[in-house]
């Protein structure tokens, strides 16, 4: 009776302990967004456009396809594709776990294990990329920014630098994307509950000067907080 008791006790903590840290995780989640880093920086009016798009979980960078300082189609060319061609406009970037893009195509799709990898960081990333023909809808979870040329060659750094290279190109994957406008790439790095896709999203806003929160793992974090 006295083990059982004892076991009864550290499963009780256990649990409690479980569920102060996701209290702690989702308090800091909504507060760090508040801190700003480059709260200096304004929409500049004469620059480069962009656009921070979330589909309510993730979110995307959506440039120019086509800049002076970059033609996104050369690295990323049109018949990795299945059916994209010269007259799209945008491109959007985003970064995330490489088993949950590839795996969970709707959330009926999600397994306990794709998501217990994905947040404890055990697989590798992957980049999700889509060309897109119309400028993106400005809404709730929609916002645009115009930056300078000097923060978009920033972004752009910041971009390639998570992409994993083989003679300097990024490496295709094999698979099928969502729909016939989107594939994935080989990424570096790991995603974790602590490293989100939003995460990602926020850190390479940042290393380009644009306002955004210190921290930020959900999406609410980034478009909730752009002006």
């Amino acid at each position: 009776m006295a083990t059982l008791k004892t076991s009864l006790r550290y499963i009780f903590r256990f649990l409690l302990g479980l569920i102060a840290f996701i209290l702690l995780y989702l308090l800091f989640a909504w507060l760090l967004p508040f801190w700003k880093v480059n709260s200096s920086f304004t929409s500049a009016s004469n620059g480069v456009e962009i656009y921070i798009q979330s589909n309510g979980v993730h979110t995307d960078i959506v440039m120019p396809i086509k800049s002076e300082q970059i033609n996104w189609d050369e690295l990323l060319p049109y018949s990795d594709f299945v059916n994209v061609s010269s007259d799209y406009k945008y491109v959007a970037v985003g970064w995330g776990d490489k088993g949950f893009f590839l795996d969970t195509p709707t959330w009926d799709d999600l397994t306990f294990a794709t998501a217990f990898k994905a947040a404890f960081g055990l697989g590798t990333t992957a980049m999700h990329i889509t060309y897109k023909y119309k400028t993106p809808r400005l809404t709730a979870s929609c916002k645009k920014i115009i930056i300078t040329k000097e923060q978009y060659q920033k972004l752009i750094v910041g971009i390639l630098e998570s992409f994993e290279l083989k003679s300097e190109k990024p490496v295709w994957i094999n698979h099928a994307g969502y729909t016939q406008q989107d594939c994935f790439y080989e990424a570096k790095g790991r995603y974790s509950m602590f490293k989100t896709c939003n995460v990602w999203t926020g850190n390479t806003l940042k290393a380009a000067e644009i306002k955004i929160g210190l921290w930020t793992p959900m999406e609410s974090g980034i478009v909730g907080h752009l002006d």
